[in-house]
């Protein structure tokens, strides 16, 4: 904003008896200088976006190359959700560590990004399998093929659409979380309600163990209808790295619990 409509605001408001805005240390009005500190707090996030995106598309290279044996098409899909997955361990992560570790806080600045990349990589693991597998067809995501002995469709695994269901959920908590992480949807949220919608992390967490772990603990192992696959190497990994984000949030609610004061009773 110019000197000349400054002065034209300034005129005009002594003109009707009101006072002019305030103003800060450096000559600008409030409002002027709350828009200019968010454009540059946008600029400062778009570099972490790129960041974010380019550790995402590095985790998917990590997870492809992990797997040579694999089918191409199952090789992608798993690749995306391992990245996923690994992301959004990042996101929750980050709160935790920081509280333990001060020294760490400056990794918080970077939490938001890599929750919404999250979603958008879960959001491609999940089209991938739709596109790739399921072939847009709600029977097959529900675990239902057509068996040829049987000359019609059948539910091969009990547990199959159960966890695509789990999944799903999981998903479609994401994308809220992400569609609402941003400084206006706290703004008509309220501090309040934003932080309880935001405390749904935690669910995504646990809707996420349960579906990555029916893949590599129960869907991919012997059964009486087809040879069991060599058993994927992240699965040790998926589950200590989950059960330790779940622990830090454990010894950091323990801690802030044991320092509040007790109020006293009369």
């Amino acid at each position: 904003m110019n000197a000349d409509s400054d002065s034209t605001r300034t005129t005009t408001s002594r003109a009707k008896g009101t006072r002019p805005a305030k103003r800060n240390r450096t000559g600008s009005d409030q409002n002027g200088g709350g828009q200019n500190r968010r454009v540059e707090l946008d600029r400062r996030r778009w570099p972490r976006h790129v960041g974010t995106a380019v550790g995402a598309a590095i985790l998917i290279g990590v997870f492809w190359l992990a797997r040579p044996n694999w089918v191409a098409e199952m090789r992608l899909w798993k690749a995306v959700g391992d990245a996923a997955y690994v992301l959004l361990l990042a996101a929750l992560a980050v709160g935790p560590i920081s509280k333990l570790f001060p020294w760490t806080r400056g990794w918080l600045r970077w939490r938001r990004q890599i929750g919404i990349w999250f979603a958008l990589t879960a959001s491609l693991h999940a089209v991938l399998i739709l596109n790739g597998w399921a072939r847009w067809s709600l029977r097959r995501f529900l675990g239902y093929e057509f068996i040829p002995q049987l000359g019609r469709e059948a539910r091969i695994e009990p547990g199959f659409g159960l966890a695509n269901l789990i999944g799903s959920v999981a998903l479609l908590l994401a994308l809220v979380l992400a569609a609402t992480s941003s400084d206006r949807a706290l703004r008509r949220l309220g501090r309040p309600s934003w932080m309880w919608l935001h405390r749904l992390t935690q669910a995504v967490l646990l809707l996420s163990l349960l579906h990555g772990g029916y893949f590599l603990f129960i869907h991919y192992t012997e059964s009486f209808h087809k040879a069991p696959l060599a058993l994927d190497w992240f699965r040790i990994p998926f589950l200590v790295a989950g059960l330790s984000v779940i622990a830090l949030e454990v010894v950091v609610f323990a801690r802030s619990t044991g320092r509040r004061t007790p109020v006293e009773t009369r």
